[in-house]
């Protein structure tokens, strides 16, 4: 029989661990069903992006064909062993939707990521430095707000060069002027809080000042931004690829199957419905829970069904 020291070594790990893991289980729990309750859209969306993150994630396993491999019959109708048909060249359309769920999700993730944080930067640094720095970044953001964002993207592809890399640089370049705007009008407010005087009487450095103080206020619309801005940098994305100026045309684009599909609408009408749907759902499911992660960090809009 072991003696109660052996006892206590085997409790031990059992004990405070393991009902702080437990309690924190609970509380993911019921954070879950309250969200799901106060915010059913939200839930919804946040569904959707869920299962597209892992349909990126998983797309070697979950398609059932390499994206490129133009291998089988074209044009055939969907069936159980093309679930979506195939297309003009006799590629499987399913693992090209599913591929296309990665490279959409890259390309909005990188640029979004990319150009929201430039922009966060320099709205809030101009707008807590104020004077003739304020004034003139102001100018440069609205003669870039001024521009329509297709053309400018259009522009900035044209002068880039066709590629994923280049597609993601011209969306940040898009991205940062909107990011500017919206930070600087809350580091606005901010800089005119009480802790921030304190901490300019307690001698903090002005950059101290910006990175420990304003900027981590700004982060329930850094959050929305981000978000919200997913959802636009993939349809911009692929309203680039759809024009040919997008990622190159072997690359498995929702975009570029898009316009493989206008040119066989008659002949092959899932062509252009799956990679469609694609599009739509993400899009839907990213701005239903941009939407109600606004609603939980803007205290007026909170109690809401959004």
């Amino acid at each position: 029989m072991p003696d109660v020291a052996d006892r206590v070594d085997v409790a031990l790990p059992v004990g405070p661990a393991g009902a702080a893991g437990l309690e924190h289980e609970r509380g993911v729990v019921r954070w879950v069903g309250w969200f799901a309750t106060r915010h059913p859209l939200g839930f919804v969306g946040a569904l959707l992006v869920l299962a597209v993150a892992l349909t990126a994630i998983f797309a070697p396993a979950l398609a059932p064909h390499g994206p490129k491999d133009a291998a089988f019959a074209t044009y055939v109708a969907p069936n159980a062993e093309f679930p979506m048909g195939t297309d003009h060249l006799g590629r499987d359309m399913l693992s090209r939707v599913v591929w296309g769920a990665r490279l959409s999700l890259y390309v909005g993730l990188t640029s979004v990521l990319f150009g929201v944080t430039i922009g966060a930067l320099w709205g809030a640094v101009t707008a807590y430095f104020g004077g003739a720095a304020d004034s003139v970044s102001q100018r440069v953001v609205d003669s870039l707000m001024a521009l329509p964002p297709i053309i400018l993207a259009l522009a900035l592809m044209a002068a880039l060069g066709q590629s994923v890399t280049n597609v993601i640089v011209a969306l940040a370049l898009l991205l940062v002027p909107t990011a500017a705007r919206t930070i600087r009008s809350v580091a606005l407010s901010i800089k005119e809080m009480p802790y921030i005087e304190a901490a300019r009487a307690a001698g903090a450095a002005e950059w101290r000042v910006i990175f420990l103080h304003v900027m981590p206020n700004t982060l329930a619309t850094y959050i929305v931004l981000v978000t919200v801005n997913i959802a636009y940098a993939i349809v911009v994305e692929a309203a680039l690829s759809f024009l040919g100026l997008g990622a190159p045309p072997d690359e498995p684009s929702w975009g570029s199957m898009l316009t493989a599909g206008t040119q066989a609408l008659e002949t092959a009408p899932w062509m252009i419905f799956f990679p469609g749907l694609a599009i739509s759902l993400t899009v839907f499911g990213l701005n239903l829970l941009g939407d109600a992660i606004r609603d939980i960090t803007d205290p007026r809009l909170r109690g809401g069904l959004g």
